[in-house]
């Protein structure tokens, strides 16, 4: 078990140190992704920025991912989506709209802050406090492989076998801490999983963007 998201992170980044990068740059999932990238980012001497990505949810059971949609509008669905009660092309339609919707007000919160960071020809560590399904991973995959890294990371502190084998066929390299054979949830495997709200990821994303051209 991590203490929090920041001992996670250090962890983490104890097993990517060492790894020849190319410019590198963290994208952290928000929210809570944001402590997991800002603590890889510091360790690592990387840019920080955030990939805006969400997971569509099944209409009665919203902390389960039947797929996901990236900020670009590109959606991954889970094969067995269609197989879940309440799902049809009607509540599809509309679940898409309201995590846009979503999406593009992160955008405008986030970008106030920090402008989007180049991303060609860059080691690209993407990262989130841990994957389940590893759907609004995928989604986040997808958006920046299209912006053509030099290498795609996935970075996490947990994530089950079968899932961390499936991203990995998306990027270049996987690194995790934990691969657990039964997951149940994300937050059974830290002492301390306080949700992280938008103006503390904000926050995050501020100081190390003045970290990194403060004067030394």
């Amino acid at each position: 078990m991590f203490k929090d998201r920041e001992d996670a992170a250090r962890q983490l980044a104890a097993r990517l140190k060492g790894r020849p990068l190319k410019d590198p740059l963290v994208l952290a999932i928000p929210r809570g992704g944001v402590v997991t990238g800002a603590v890889l980012a510091r360790e690592l001497g990387a840019e920080l920025d955030v990939v805006l990505a969400r997971k569509l949810r099944a209409r009665y059971d919203p902390e389960l991912a039947i797929g996901a949609i990236g900020e670009d509008g590109e959606e991954y669905l889970a094969r067995f989506a269609y197989s879940v009660i309440g799902i049809d092309d009607d509540y599809l339609v509309e679940e898409r709209a309201h995590q846009l919707a979503e999406i593009e007000r992160r955008r405008e919160y986030f970008r106030a802050v920090r402008p989007a960071a180049a991303i060609a020809g860059r080691s690209v560590i993407v990262t989130d406090d841990g994957v389940a399904t590893g759907a609004t991973m995928l989604a986040a995959l997808h958006v920046i492989r299209a912006r053509q890294p030099d290498e795609l990371i996935v970075a996490v502190p947990v994530g089950p076998p079968d899932t961390l084998d499936t991203l990995a066929r998306h990027c270049d390299h996987v690194e995790s801490v934990l691969r657990p054979a039964w997951l149940g949830g994300i937050s059974g495997f830290y002492g301390d999983f306080t949700q992280v709200e938008d103006e503390e990821a904000i926050c995050l994303l501020r100081d190390h963007q003045l970290s990194r051209v403060a004067p030394r």
